[in-house]
């Protein structure tokens, strides 16, 4: 009888054994992000793919690894780490977010060795044709479906001006340039008036600390020029603090930044601590909130109420997973947005396939996505909703 019993436990712990091994991981995800230094957001959204699914060094499904800070000179090292991930025989999907330079290099070399790989581009830094060329799916957010949103949510939010803040580098590049031309026909067509300012590029010898100080000190001015009924827009990340700062002191409206996120400008303007939020987006947003409203921004200015960039990465390694589970089909738009609501219970999301301008042709596996606008103190403005008119998409820089 006792050796029955000895038995008996013996093969209940090899069954638990063998259902610890099947309970492995069937496949992998590779997620490539910055670091918390260079890009926060975007690594919260892997954190969150771990939490869902688990790290591969723990019997999981998410292998995350972080590219260098100094990217452009270390680009070798970016590109040996993304096509490292390739050498795993489990892995079925790699997510870069963001896509820095050397991505489609990296794309490139994987697919020769494992073409069995889904490549996943989110926010691309290089050409939407170079990295079309490799990649399963590239995510932009969509300055061109936003160049008219913006300006009509500025309008439902009470303001009769809208003001263009940039320089020449950001000028140069196609996508917001052609947003900046975009913004300026819907301010025509929607009884707006129009205005661009230039300010320093951080990147020039005044640096980031002048280029703030100039944003601080021109805003009063702006104000007076152009009436309180202005709603302001910067192309720069760091200039969106100081300009965040003045127009909730002195008045005017800001929809949202050019990469909307409640930690975009607004913890440091108004000296906000969200370190015990630390990920907590519905918190984070409660709490920007409260001091928006106490610092007299209510209904005058707003933000998307998840992170681009953390939503990016959670939501193409959510797609990812379901395409590989076979519950997703690669290219189906509908398919990505469930994937990206997943992660942003509340928020709505919309998008359209990239158009190329100067050809006409719509990417099949290019995807620009846009999230509603939050306004502090007065919710969702269901900008998801706004149709879009066609004659949008054919505006040239």
């Amino acid at each position: 009888m006792r050796k029955a019993s000895l038995l008996l436990v013996a093969l209940v712990l090899m069954g638990l054994m063998a259902g610890t091994a099947l309970a492995a991981a069937p496949f992998h995800i590779g997620v490539v992000t910055g670091t918390v230094s260079q890009s926060e957001d975007d690594l919260r959204g892997a954190e969150a793919l771990i939490k869902a699914y688990g790290d591969v060094a723990k019997g999981g499904m998410i292998k995350h690894i972080t590219y260098p800070d100094n990217f452009m000179s270390e680009m070798e090292t970016t590109i040996s780490q993304i096509v490292g991930l390739a050498d795993d025989p489990k892995m079925k999907v790699i997510v870069v977010n963001q896509a820095i330079p050397g991505t489609t290099e990296a794309f490139r070399r994987v697919k020769e060795k494992r073409p069995d790989i889904l490549l996943f581009a989110g926010e691309p830094h290089e050409d939407p044709n170079v990295i079309g060329s490799v990649a399963s799916i590239a995510v932009n957010a969509d300055n061109v479906a936003r160049g008219y949103l913006i300006i009509a949510a500025a309008k439902k939010m009470g303001a009769d001006t809208f003001v263009h803040i940039s320089f020449p580098r950001h000028m140069s590049y196609e996508l917001l340039s052609r947003r900046r031309a975009i913004m300026e026909a819907a301010c025509k067509d929607l009884g707006l008036k129009f205005a661009f300012e230039t300010a320093p590029d951080p990147t020039s010898d005044v640096g980031v600390a002048g280029a703030q100080q100039f944003i601080l000190e021109k805003v009063p001015a702006w104000l007076a020029k152009y009436g309180k009924k202005t709603a302001f827009f910067c192309t720069n990340d760091a200039q969106t603090e100081p300009l965040l700062k003045q127009v909730a002191k002195l008045g005017g409206y800001f929809v949202e930044a050019d990469l909307p996120s409640p930690l975009m400008g607004y913890p440091g303007a108004l000296g906000i601590d969200l370190s015990k939020e630390q990920g907590n987006w519905p918190a984070i947003l409660k709490k920007v909130e409260q001091a928006v409203i106490a610092a007299g921004g209510k209904a005058r200015m707003g933000t998307w109420a998840y992170s681009y960039g953390y939503t990016t990465t959670a939501g193409l390694g959510e797609y990812g997973k379901r395409i590989v589970e076979k519950k997703a089909k690669l290219g189906d738009m509908k398919a990505l947005m469930d994937s990206y609501a997943k992660y942003t219970p509340g928020a709505a999301w919309n998008g359209s396939n990239y158009t190329d301008v100067g050809t006409g042709v719509k990417k099949k596996n290019y995807f620009l996505v846009y999230q509603d606008t939050y306004v502090f103190g007065k919710g969702y403005l269901g900008m998801t909703k706004v149709t879009v008119p066609e004659k949008y998409f054919k505006i040239r820089k």
